[in-house]
């Protein structure tokens, strides 16, 4: 009885080890992906990259034009980072929710890394209980419903596995893994997707990030860095970190903020930035504003008068401004030739701590 009694407490104790193993003890990333960390730490020494949202896919008056976009038309420069966003992928579809071939997202998230510039990817996915797009809150339980035990668990693992399959799918001609900075579950301190403040618990929220990634560290995705970026809804470090799920499964920190009124940007911003600036010092995490702009920027010196002075005092990694939407009128974050603000971008483009894609090629894989 006395050995029985034995076997089962190792059992227990070895169980318990198991169990709080770290995630990153599984997660073998590719080495490309390990260098692009490291020197996105090491960024902020050489200036503040610049973003845009689908940059070579569509702007204003086109869309496809091989080696296109607006940024470039303006300033003679691509971003050093573009994003693109995955959603409808989860259904089986050939097209994004923009619309955009998802061959043609991999094709251009391929060149942008092969010119040496950073990819970033979010996921605007559809609602799994209700059919809805990413932006129903009709059902406070969908997320509860997609953990383990709940309804749509199944249906759910099966829609990360199709965002695994495209990750898996980013590969150079010589089989390199293109590394991508992946930014599930963005903006959730506001209640406007499915996976929202009010939508879910903070602990729902934390299961529901560590499901994604283990889940896609089952499939053999070893080329992401993962991005966590509430709103400006946090209002110090303890409600900016209230959902966060880890250190061990996060590896930049950042926030979205839009400009609606001039006040009320720059006072979010100013308290955003000061918010993962400390957290990141405290944590050696790199810090970026993953989401910001004005739409049709109808301020002509917004660059300069505006972004620049509060971005230039914090050693931000990146700024991303949104998309030149095609479909939709005076839907766009980034000049284009003739717009208003065009001259004053190329002035922020000038300055020395804004980087575009020449001043960073060479800087984030080497």
């Amino acid at each position: 009885m006395k050995n029985l009694n034995w076997i089962a407490i190792i059992f227990i104790i070895t169980l318990g080890i198991t169990s709080c193993k770290s995630h990153t003890e599984n997660l073998e990333r590719t080495p490309e992906t390990q260098v692009l960390l490291a020197n996105l730490q090491q960024m902020p020494a050489n200036g503040v990259m610049f973003g845009h949202h689908d940059d070579p896919l569509y702007g204003i008056g086109w869309e496809g034009d091989p080696g296109r976009s607006d940024v470039k038309s303006v300033c003679g420069d691509y971003p050093a980072v573009m994003s693109f966003d995955i959603g409808h992928i989860e259904l089986g579809s050939n097209q994004s929710l923009d619309k955009i071939s998802f061959d043609k997202i991999r094709k251009e998230i391929i060149s942008q890394y092969q010119r040496g510039g950073l990819n970033t990817i979010s996921w605007h996915l559809d609602n799994p209980a209700t059919g809805g797009d990413s932006w129903d809150v009709s059902d406070s339980t969908v997320v509860a419903s997609v953990l383990p035990g709940g309804a749509n668990h199944e249906k759910f693992i099966g829609w990360i596995d199709c965002v695994a399959d495209f990750m898996n799918s980013l590969t150079t001609t010589d089989g390199t893994k293109v590394p991508v900075l992946f930014r599930p579950w963005h903006e959730h301190t506001g209640s406007w997707f499915w996976w929202g403040q009010d939508l879910c618990t903070d602990q729902e929220y934390k299961d529901l990030w560590m499901m994604t990634y283990d889940r896609l560290n089952e499939k053999g995705v070893n080329n992401l860095l993962y991005a966590y970026s509430p709103g400006i809804e946090p209002m110090d470090t303890t409600q900016y970190l209230a959902r966060y799920p880890g250190h061990d499964v996060v590896d930049l920190i950042g926030f979205d903020a839009y400009e609606y009124s001039r006040d009320q940007y720059l006072e979010s911003m100013a308290r955003s930035l000061a918010i993962v600036d400390s957290i990141g010092r405290a944590h050696n995490k790199p810090i970026a504003i993953t989401e910001t702009g004005f739409e049709a920027i109808p301020d002509a010196d917004w660059w300069t008068e505006t972004l620049y002075p509060l971005i230039k005092n914090y050693p931000m990694t990146y700024v991303l401004v949104w998309r030149n939407a095609r479909e939709k009128d005076n839907h766009y974050y980034a000049p284009y030739p003739g717009q208003i603000s065009a001259d004053n971008f190329v002035q922020f483009y000038n300055k020395p701590e804004v980087l575009f894609l020449n001043d960073v090629d060479g800087k984030l894989y080497q």
